[in-house]
């Protein structure tokens, strides 16, 4: 039970925070308002309800988008729990971090879809002259994705090979 509560809690502590603002947000702006939070323009807490991917990207069918963040649910889920049985070498706590990551941002998202039809996002930033006009706006889940993606990706394109284990049977 220990491993499984290590193994989770980051994914539930995404969940929950996630969670928590999303409906702080709802509750007490409307959709499209916006509160300057660091200048007049660079950081807004702004109101918005997106029917699309992270950082509001490419608006799709909502019912694909639920079923395909469940089925990534899954398959971390089962990456997790997979994790947990290999020896560390194999399967670094970093790896089942950002894996947990993934997973707690892909629910929290999926609760949206569900329950709404819609992701609440409501960080809102501007960094000028800087590749676009204005980023997206996205939420603690898709921030959470986001890092972990980017953990798991620089292991799996940085960490040393592994080489596979010689059979007995042959020596």
């Amino acid at each position: 039970m220990k491993r499984i509560v290590t193994l989770f809690w980051p994914a539930f502590l995404v969940l929950l925070l996630d969670q928590i603002t999303k409906l702080s947000i709802r509750l007490s702006l409307a959709p499209g308002e916006s509160i300057p939070v660091l200048g007049p323009d660079f950081f807004l807490l702004t109101h918005v309800r997106n029917t699309g991917v992270a950082f509001g990207l490419q608006p799709g069918g909502i019912v694909f988008l639920a079923l395909f963040n469940a089925a990534a649910s899954l398959g971390l889920i089962y990456l997790l729990l997979r994790s947990s049985r290999q020896t560390t070498a194999e399967s670094p706590r970093l790896v089942q971090f950002a894996l947990a990551l993934i997973l707690g941002g892909a629910l929290g998202n999926l609760i949206d879809r569900v329950a709404f039809g819609r992701v609440t996002d409501f960080l809102d930033f501007d960094f000028p002259n800087f590749i676009m006009t204005r980023w997206p706006v996205f939420n603690i889940a898709d921030s959470a994705v986001l890092i972990g993606v980017t953990l798991w990706s620089f292991y799996l394109l940085f960490a040393p090979q592994r080489k596979p284990r010689e059979d007995a049977s042959q020596a």
